[in-house]
């Protein structure tokens, strides 16, 4: 089961996604970062991502170009071996900014922005 949850900060939306994301149950988390319309940074916070198949891929690449076709940024944050492994093996790591990875050997950005810090999912 999927479990969203959504902090915010100005103009910045942050979701703590929890549990898996798989077809079939990804609506939720559609509909809460495309209601974002008031948002000009969307963040999903993977740390509590165990599981995420071909559908959560499509819809992470679906949610990355709606959001930015108005303008709004989206990232990947605190996003779990697991999850890195898979956007290595299907190439999505470089289509993704990525920040606050748990790979110690692959730096996108070292610390994330102090905004993203106050806003943890943890």
């Amino acid at each position: 089961m999927l479990e969203v949850q959504i902090k915010k900060l100005g103009n910045l939306s942050v979701f703590c996604v929890r549990g898996k994301i798989v077809r079939g149950e990804t609506d939720l988390l559609r509909s809460a970062v495309l209601a974002q319309d008031d948002a000009s940074v969307v963040v999903l916070d993977l740390a509590g991502v165990n599981t995420i198949d071909a559908g959560g891929l499509g819809l992470m690449l679906e949610l990355r170009e709606q959001t930015e076709s108005k303008g709004i940024e989206f990232r990947l944050e605190n996003v779990t071996k697991l999850v890195w492994r898979i956007l290595e093996i299907t190439k999505l790591d470089s289509v993704f900014k990525i920040s606050g990875n748990d790979r110690p050997d692959v730096v996108v950005h070292p610390q994330p922005p102090v905004f993203l810090q106050t806003l943890s999912c943890a």
